[in-house]
């Protein structure tokens, strides 16, 4: 009885997958192109140093350092939150026209809320840009 070495038997399985390769190509035919999308997507959101960099972001912090100068307790919420939500609209036109105002609105909604419980938990946040950065978007 013949039993090939192992150098043999890889030899021998590699010859026969390279014989069978047009047929298993040929069997599920030729490879299809992705789909074209229609429309044209935009991404608002942008990278994470373009966020950190914007101007709209640092409006934000100024606003943030302005609104809690007396602590987290004695923020009056619903003027922060409207003033935040201002400048999250123009964030977004500025990215994206009417629609972007509405779609940067809608990403964003949240934080004004979430500074609260970040600042109540850590009010040092504040002391910079770069530390309010942090704990907003978190590190990079």
């Amino acid at each position: 009885m013949f039993l090939p070495t192992r150098g043999a038997l890889t030899a021998i399985l590699a010859t026969a997958a390279l014989a069978l390769a047009p047929a298993a190509f040929a069997q599920h035919g030729k490879p299809q192109a992705a789909p074209q999308q229609q429309g044209e997507t935009k991404d608002l959101q942008g990278g994470y140093n373009e966020w950190r960099a914007s101007s709209f972001i640092q409006q934000f912090y100024e606003l943030t350092k302005t609104s809690f100068a007396n602590g987290a307790d004695k923020v009056d919420f619903a003027a922060y939150q409207e003033k935040s939500y201002a400048i999250f609209r123009a964030f977004g036109a500025s990215t994206g026209g009417k629609a972007g105002e509405e779609a940067m609105l809608d990403h964003l909604k949240d934080i004004p809320r979430q500074m609260v419980g970040i600042v109540k938990d850590d009010p040092k946040v504040l002391g910079s840009y770069d530390k309010f950065w942090i704990a907003m978007a978190g590190p990079p």
